[in-house]
């Protein structure tokens, strides 16, 4: 009897000790083992499906979850390997099918880019070249380029064994070097076409009015590929102070005083609130002018219409009305 009793205290023990361990494991709610438990099922039918893309997406699901292990013991590990060799493989074929990069995620359907793929894997290295590979070929495309070169936005290293912490990841500097190229090359460009838009500066008005629009687009443009250089868009603001004052020395100013602005505007020079201020003093002298030409023409009617009343008055008195 003595031994009955002892048998159901140590059961009931166990029973108190089981339940308060799974309280304090936050992966054995109610919620987190149904996930688990659906993820895992999810994983399997993809392996036996054969469609490499959908297996990729279910095994990464799996492959951080920490809490899968609670239910399935080899889960996580056939996760990470497929992750890893499906991963790569997936990125390969992506590539030389030629869809480098598209900002869209990993997609189970198999319509992933190489980059994403690469990404995803944490292989920052071979991401980096197939987004080089992306730029080169489109090599104007100045979105593309913008997410190229932050790249390691949402990057991070491994965990520190000490610390605990995570570094973010800084791409090698080769990398940026090879983007920096690029831009360069696209400024020198846009800087070369200015040059044959500017020589319109110097005709009429109006032609003068076309080229500077041509002119102030290639410098707009080619200041931003400048941005990323190490000297900044110091050249294309230096040039568009230059075809500001090559306006300014035309002899038309109430036509092109305007483009002058634009110009300084652009380059940030102090001139732009000069030509402001000339512009200004301008419009109100014509402003004068117009009032004192509507004041003679006023004066002018007035006095032929007494003329004229005059006239009609004497007709008027002969003919005996």
């Amino acid at each position: 009897m003595i031994l009955f009793r002892m048998a159901c205290c140590a059961l009931a023990i166990f029973a108190v000790t089981a339940s308060s361990v799974r309280a304090d494991d936050i992966c054995l709610g109610d919620e987190e083992e149904k996930a688990a438990k659906a993820a895992i099922a999810a994983m399997s039918k993809a392996e036996k499906s054969g469609q490499s893309a959908e297996l990729f997406v279910a095994s990464r699901a799996i492959a951080d979850d920490d809490c899968i292990d609670r239910f399935d013991k080899n889960a996580q590990a056939r996760a990470k390997a497929n992750v890893s060799k499906l991963g790569r493989e997936l990125a390969k074929a992506a590539e030389a099918k030629g869809f480098l990069y598209s900002h869209e995620p990993v997609r189970a359907d198999g319509r992933t880019s190489a980059f994403r793929y690469f990404e995803a894997i944490g292989d920052f290295n071979e991401a980096n070249r197939v987004m080089l590979k992306a730029v080169h070929a489109k090599s104007e495309d100045p979105t593309l380029f913008e997410t190229a070169w932050g790249v390691d936005r949402g990057r991070h290293g491994p965990r520190d064994p000490k610390t605990g912490e995570i570094q973010p990841h800084a791409s090698p500097p080769a990398y940026h070097e090879a983007l920096r190229h690029i831009a360069s090359t696209n400024a020198d460009q846009l800087m070369k076409v200015e040059e044959t838009d500017a020589k319109g500066l110097s005709g009429s008005a109006q032609e003068a009015m076309k080229a500077s629009m041509g002119s102030l687009e290639k410098l707009v443009k080619a200041s931003a590929w400048m941005k990323f250089l190490p000297n900044g868009d110091k050249l294309a603001k230096a040039r568009a102070e230059q075809r500001g004052d090559t306006i300014m020395k035309r002899g038309d100013p109430m036509f092109t005083q305007g483009i002058a602005g634009r110009y300084y505007e652009f380059a940030g020079s102090p001139k732009a609130k000069e030509v402001q201020a000339k512009q200004e003093e301008m419009g109100r002298a014509m402003g004068k002018t117009g009032e004192n030409v509507k004041g003679a023409i006023t004066q002018k009617s007035e006095a032929e219409q007494r003329k004229f009343n005059d006239k009609k008055a004497d007709l008027e008195k002969e003919l005996g009305f």
